[in-house]
């Protein structure tokens, strides 16, 4: 049975089917230990108007939708965050997703159940009432808390096999951007009134505890705004460096008493906690467009480990693509997301960071070689699933038996 949604304001590459399918997590023979399988997926199932994902998801029937579920069902994530998947108020279209694709076997994959689920809206597409662009009319997608044509395009959803603790989920949605100490706020190209209102995350940030076994993983999930297409003020690449640095700081050492969520509680996270920050962080660590050192934030973050997952997939594309790769300094093995290949090219974009205590035990990339018949789910352009790939992590859990 699934729950209702609360809706509220180690290195592995993967080069077969049999290779994913191996690598699916178990129990660790360590008492008291458990191995938990945590992934991050742009699974580009945003649409162009309101209303059409749920129509989409309604049928069972979408191409697309039926081949995200797939790559989810091959991979088989005990918790698995979607990005770019549109928010439904009530979590409809979660629920459309899981009973009529992830709970129907695509493809020949196996079904796979996720009994719990969160989502909360977004702040794409909401009307901020100003001229965020400076372009002299106020209105668009472009001048919305965050980019979209409509509530909620390009928002998040948790879903997890492992029971979701929701009184104590922590969501930051209307945290605003002046209030993060040293900040990039580009303070010439924002009026004080603008300021006053503009909020820091362009979806939103969310802190979603899941109980495993005895032990809680704080599952701190975002989708900081791609760092382009502004102007020499650098707005969305200035705002993307800084939600990747909220979690940086959440996480501490520091109490970061200058936080507050969106029920009013100050603070980070509470040290000694056990968590993974996951999302399409639109931050490569070497290439790209983000201001520099903007991912680092959490790659050489005290608390964070980076498990490296890699695909042969990637840097099979990268040479076969060419263009912009070619330029790359940056190792192709690690890419996560297959962009044009005049710019930016492919970059690693999506990540699966856990703390400390979660030691890392496995981790890949979903980027098949072409040779592979899973190839069909990642394909090129245009994209049988999405421009992103699945990344996914094994860690293990002390006390989560």
């Amino acid at each position: 049975m699934r729950t209702s949604i609360r809706a509220v304001a180690v290195t592995a590459a993967l080069t077969t089917a049999a290779a994913v399918l191996a690598a699916a997590p178990a129990n660790a023979d360590r008492p008291g230990a458990a191995e938990l399988r945590v992934a991050t997926y742009n699974l580009s199932l945003n649409r162009a108007a309101e209303g059409e994902l749920e129509d989409d998801l309604s049928t069972g029937a979408d191409p697309q939708a039926r081949a995200v579920a797939e790559v989810i069902q091959r991979t088989r994530p005990d918790i698995v965050l979607l990005n770019e998947f549109d928010y439904v108020e009530g979590g409809v279209a979660a629920d459309l997703f899981r009973a009529n694709y992830l709970e129907t076997g695509q493809g020949g994959a196996d079904p796979i159940e996720y009994p719990y689920a969160y989502v909360a809206p977004s702040n794409t597409g909401v009307p901020s009432g100003f001229d965020l662009n400076n372009d002299g009319t106020v209105g668009g997608g472009d001048d919305a808390f965050g980019f979209g044509l409509f509530p909620g395009q390009y928002g998040m959803a948790v879903l997890s096999r492992y029971p979701i603790l929701e009184e104590d989920v922590r969501t930051f949605q209307d945290f605003l951007w002046k209030d993060l100490p040293g900040s990039l706020l580009p303070t010439d190209f924002y009026s004080p009134e603008e300021q006053a209102v503009l909020r820091l995350s362009s979806k939103s940030h969310w802190d979603v505890p899941v109980r495993v076994g005895g032990r809680t993983v704080h599952v701190l999930v975002s989708h900081p705004t791609p760092p382009t297409f502004d102007g020499p003020e650098d707005r969305n690449g200035r705002r993307n460096h800084d939600e990747i640095r909220f979690w940086a700081e959440y996480v501490g050492p520091g109490r970061a008493t200058w936080i507050y969520d969106d029920e009013g509680r100050r603070g980070g996270l509470k040290p000694g906690s056990a968590f993974v920050i996951m999302g399409d962080q639109n931050s490569d660590p070497v290439d790209g467009d983000s201001v520099p050192g903007a991912i680092q934030q959490l790659l050489d973050h005290p608390r964070v480990v980076d498990p490296l997952p890699t695909s042969a997939g990637a840097p099979e594309a990268a040479v076969l693509q060419g263009g912009a790769n070619a330029t790359h300094g940056g190792d192709p093995r690690y890419d996560t997301a297959d962009f044009a290949d005049t710019a930016p090219g492919n970059l690693r974009a999506d990540y699966v960071l856990p703390s400390r205590q979660l030691r890392p035990v496995d981790a890949g990339v979903f980027w098949p070689v072409r040779s592979d018949p899973l190839s069909r789910l990642t394909g090129e352009f245009p994209f049988p699933t999405s421009d992103h790939r699945l990344v996914w992590v094994d860690v293990r859990v002390p006390g989560g038996r």
